[in-house]
């Protein structure tokens, strides 16, 4: 472990949360998108994606373990790593009654994406306070770091 490594943990959260930022931009970019993708010969509308995150697994990791007597892998202190971007398949897509859509069915519904704007916006504030907060951590630990050069002059 060397003195960069909460610097490491903090950037690896910075990195995590702006990737959820741009999934759900993207979200709200394509929440009229009725053309995502091909689906068995029928054009599918836009899924709502999701970002998981998990715990890197580091060095420090087992240091910490054996330290607190624990036998099972739990990261701590290493930062997080964006595991997997899924698209949201149970929530259904909405039906919109619009029969001059050019993708309206015979009964003149239009399947629309399953994106949710009120819960897109939450996700959102959500990820740009974890963001701030992990901005404020790192300059605290910059700070910290300076002080502590400060002390060998």
């Amino acid at each position: 472990m060397t003195i960069f490594h909460s610097m490491q943990t903090t950037a690896s959260a910075l990195t995590a949360q702006r990737l959820r930022m741009d999934v759900i931009s993207s979200n709200m970019a394509n929440i009229d998108t009725t053309r995502a993708r091909r689906v068995n010969g029928e054009w599918e509308p836009y899924r709502r994606k999701t970002v998981t995150m998990a715990t890197k697994e580091g060095q420090f990791t087992s240091f910490f373990n054996a330290a607190v007597g624990k036998q099972h892998k739990h990261a701590v202190g290493n930062g997080v790593v964006v595991s997997r971007i899924r698209e949201d398949e149970e929530t259904p897509f909405k039906l919109v009654y619009d029969p001059s859509h050019p993708d309206a069915d015979d009964m003149g519904y239009v399947r629309m994406s399953n994106v949710d704007p009120l819960r897109e916006t939450i996700d959102m504030m959500s990820a740009t306070r974890s963001y701030e907060a992990n901005i404020t951590a790192f300059n605290a630990n910059k700070s910290m770091l300076m002080k502590a050069l400060e002390i060998g002059k």
